[in-house]
């Protein structure tokens, strides 16, 4: 067996947060690959005798049952993007700020390890708390482990409010923008390359497309209180048959992120409006979430942590638990303009900050 064959050492969840953090970032687990991660998380807290824990899949639950009057229902995925030179983590300082760099370690394993270290440590917290860890939230809607876990095990779901350990650089963020990914097709006429215009270029045909998008002016729309900024833009070209040969068909991939105020279909129905001389074809959709900050334990939350509210940009689960009714925050370390970047890195005193806030939350402190 080589070294990297060995099985990851067991999670210490004892451990300081960082080092937590660390840890499970350091346990590769893209989309698709969460197993080993699972297994782990599974394995440190069934010891818990104040934790009933489950498992669907790639995805672990554990959550307390002591009666209390409220239920508090905090999740986070364990899943990253891929892995581009930037695992096995390291510490760096930064203008005198330390910082865990490396894949995961803000988006969101950093909110996961805080979430791990309470779960264990809280063993009368002073609201009933169910703690979700779930796949495959970074690839396709219908492939996310939460909405499988929710197929599944609706009943888990029950709640008064919940908060997804999303990074927010230690801020409350309120729902979130909706995500809609269309494929805008042209179609064309082959011809030799030589002798072009006895074909149709179905690449060129996607030119007005493209002006419009460049020209398009995004719309900044409030929902709540809140300042949602909304994006309309092309993400991807494919056409093409060779190099002397003029394309009958070219597709240009568009992603609209929209107002927790529209639908999903009001997102498709005003692309189509954009584009309604191609043929369009809806590729992924997500509706969006309204902040949910005027339910009694999301102003709790926002007061204890002291953390300003915010919108959350991005398209997050709090959608998932907003259409069933449960008032959602985002909460956790890191700064979401490091999501995915190669040079992921997540502040340590963020990691520490965002612990101590929710653990004193969580004990009615």
């Amino acid at each position: 067996m080589t070294a990297s064959d060995a099985p990851a050492p067991a999670l210490d969840l004892t451990a300081d947060p960082v080092e937590i953090t660390r840890a499970i970032c350091d346990v590769p687990s893209v989309s698709g690959d969460e197993a080993t991660l699972a297994d782990l998380i599974e394995r440190a807290l069934a010891p818990a005798a104040h934790l009933e824990v489950l498992r669907d899949g790639d995805a672990v639950v554990a959550r307390t049952d002591l009666g209390r009057a409220r239920r508090v229902v905090i999740a986070g995925h364990i899943d990253t993007v891929p892995i581009n030179r930037n695992l096995p983590t390291r510490f760096e300082t930064i203008d005198g700020v330390e910082y865990l760099w490396g894949r995961g370690t803000v988006d969101m394993k950093a909110g996961v390890a805080v979430q791990l270290k309470l779960a264990l440590e809280l063993v009368a917290p002073a609201v009933d708390v169910t703690w979700m860890w779930y796949d495959h939230e970074e690839v396709a809607a219908d492939l996310n482990g939460l909405g499988r876990l929710a197929a599944h095990r609706p009943e888990l779901f029950a709640g008064d409010f919940a908060i997804l350990g999303e990074p927010s650089n230690g801020a409350v963020e309120g729902g979130c923008n909706g995500n809609v990914r269309v494929e805008l097709r042209a179609r064309g006429l082959r011809a030799h390359s030589a002798r072009s215009w006895v074909g149709e270029n179905a690449i060129h045909r996607l030119a007005p497309a493209l002006e419009r998008l460049a020209a398009y002016e995004a719309q900044t729309v409030e929902v709540d209180g809140l300042a949602y900024r909304e994006g309309l833009n092309a993400v991807g070209v494919s056409g093409g048959v060779a190099g002397n040969v003029i394309p009958d068909e070219a597709t240009l991939a568009v992603n609209y992120r929209f107002a927790p105020s529209k639908t999903a279909d009001e997102a498709i129905a005003h692309v189509r409006e954009l584009f309604g001389e191609y043929e369009l074809t809806v590729v992924d959709r997500a509706e969006g979430a309204r902040p949910g900050l005027d339910a009694a334990l999301a102003q709790e939350f926002v007061a204890a942590v002291g953390a300003e509210a915010k919108p959350k940009y991005g398209w997050t689960d709090v959608a998932r638990f907003s259409a069933m009714g449960i008032p959602a925050v985002n909460f956790g370390p890191g700064d979401p303009l490091k999501a995915h970047a190669d040079d992921e890195r997540v502040p340590l005193h963020q990691i520490r900050d965002c612990d101590r806030a929710l653990r004193a939350w969580l004990n009615g402190d």
